[in-house]
């Protein structure tokens, strides 16, 4: 009856088309984008016998590997920079962005039971592993802080300049990159389950494409510009920039980035809201 709909809280209409994204919903349910967050933080290390302690663990044994193999064996450039410093900031920059990717890329997979039971914006839950993954990132920030400190204490030339402003924006920059990559992946393997197997090996190819074991400035002019292309190159470099003086602050690169991980974003939330309506017949 008409004269009962005033006493609907909430009324939920099917969506007439791609383009309808409904991204105002996502406010709405921001106290279930808080629980989300939660139960990533609490469940992933709630059973290990180390628990938070491996935020500082996986850097280091990563950072430990890198150095032996990169610097001691095959004598690969550091830009004079001391190589736990350089490989450390590297891998925690480059760590996050491919755990918002990994993470996200599992989504419809993973949570098809919720999503057949119980409506809300699917996207909350690609959001809320995004912000999830800062708690990490943060924490492995602080064990980079005090590597920092002391090799400045043994001598390290260590100067504040402008990219130490410019570091939340490359943080968001990762976030958009990851999540839009993530969920066309998402997306995509409700039909293609063979992409979920290839994107392990995909991710490792990615990072040895991006300046994380290596500095720009070692590679050929003629290579060069094909790491440039990489939307990530900017962001690795702008961390080493902004916290150790070495690496590249190129202003027209950040655009590039800027601009190649909005369009991503766009075309993973069209394809993921497209995916999302029938992904139930499929999963």
């Amino acid at each position: 009856m008409k004269g009962e709909d005033k006493y609907w809280t909430e009324v939920i209409l099917p969506k007439k088309g791609n383009f309808d994204l409904r991204l105002h919903e996502l406010w709405h349910f921001k106290d279930l984008l808080s629980l989300l967050v939660r139960r990533d933080f609490v469940s992933v290390y709630k059973q290990t016998v180390l628990g938070p302690a491996w935020y500082f663990i996986q850097p280091l044994l990563t950072t430990l590997m890198m150095w032996v193999v990169f610097s001691k064996i095959a004598h690969i450039s550091t830009d004079s920079l001391p190589p736990v410093l350089f490989y450390l900031i590297g891998n925690i920059a480059w760590s996050y962005f491919a755990a918002c990717l990994n993470k996200t890329s599992n989504t419809f997979i993973a949570n098809a039971g919720i999503f057949g039971k119980v409506y809300f914006p699917r996207l909350i839950i690609p959001l809320s592993t995004v912000v999830s993954s800062l708690f990490a990132f943060f924490t492995q920030l602080i064990l980079f802080a005090g590597f920092l400190i002391y090799y400045v204490y043994q001598g390290f030339d260590f100067h504040v300049n402008i990219g130490l402003l410019v570091i939340p924006y490359f943080i968001f920059l990762m976030a958009l990159l990851g999540l839009g990559m993530g969920i066309i992946i998402s997306s995509l393997t409700t039909k293609y389950r063979d992409l979920s197997f290839l994107l392990v090996f995909g991710v490792q190819l990615y990072m040895y494409i991006t300046p994380v074991i290596y500095p720009v400035s070692s590679i050929s002019v003629e290579l060069r510009k094909y790491i440039l292309l990489n939307p990530m190159t900017s962001v690795i470099e702008g961390f080493r920039y902004a916290f150790l003086g070495k690496g590249m602050l190129d202003f027209g690169q950040i655009m590039y980035t800027t601009v190649f991980s909005i369009v991503v974003l766009l075309i993973g939330v069209l394809i993921f809201n497209k995916v999302e309506r029938n992904f139930m017949d499929t999963v």
